[in-house]
């Protein structure tokens, strides 16, 4: 059988040193495109486009994954910008709300990783909780800069997600925001134990979902390979 071909979104940077170089960069952690090969995956990349380009894009794929990154907008969802929120990625915001809803219309398994989830959710008129530590009075959802922290989540129980995942499990998290209204027709599929949302899925067909953890960061392939069985 061949293997599924899964397009990954990218950060783009203004400055990126390699070498003698140091020249604006679409780049993306190696752990993502690790996970889609070691999940059986081939890994394509999907760095910003036009919004206009997107659905000719996820129509070559078998499925999309928006990847992690910086904070979403607030303005995408109505709010005005919290004193800690960072500044916009207004061209990757623009291009991965494009790709999310090129995958739902053409009915394409669609994963959305940290800020993903939050874009996914964004995208159905959901809206994020833009500091977390206002919200559950502690900073364990973010570890020190560059390292992730870790905490369990615990999957609701007749979930697409809980099929994949039946236990509660600690995955390896960095995030100072999170979903708090949902976007139409989004359960929320998994929690931390202080409430916060840690998936979101579409139930039914085809495989839509979210996870606010970054299991490109950890060795468990159960969510990638979730994605993957659909995409085949």
């Amino acid at each position: 059988m061949t293997a599924p071909l899964i397009g990954v979104s990218t950060y783009l940077e203004s400055s990126v040193r390699w070498g003698v170089w140091q020249l604006p960069a679409a780049v993306l952690p190696a752990g993502y495109h690790r996970l889609v090969q070691r999940a059986g995956g081939l890994a394509a990349l999907l760095p910003p486009d036009e919004p206009a380009a997107a659905a000719a894009a996820v129509a070559r794929l078998n499925a999309v994954v928006v990847s992690g990154g910086p904070d979403v907008a607030p303005a995408l969802y109505g709010a005005e910008p919290h004193p800690r929120t960072g500044p916009p990625a207004t061209e990757r915001d623009a291009w991965e709300l494009a790709l999310i809803r090129a995958a739902l219309d053409s009915g394409t398994p669609l994963l959305g990783v940290c800020r993903g989830a939050q874009l996914l959710n964004v995208a159905l008129g959901g809206t994020l909780v833009q500091h977390l530590p206002d919200r559950v009075g502690h900073e364990g959802h973010t570890g020190p800069p560059g390292a992730f922290a870790a905490h369990e989540v615990i999957p609701v129980p007749g979930t697409r997600l809980a099929k994949a995942l039946p236990e509660p499990l600690t995955v390896p998290t960095y995030h100072h925001q999170a979903v708090d209204t949902l976007g139409a027709g989004l359960i929320a599929c998994a929690h931390a134990h202080d409430g916060v949302v840690e998936a979101v899925e579409l139930p039914g067909e085809p495989f839509v979902m979210g996870v606010q953890w970054h299991p490109e960061g950890g060795e468990d392939l159960r969510v990638m390979e979730a994605l993957i069985d659909a995409a085949a």
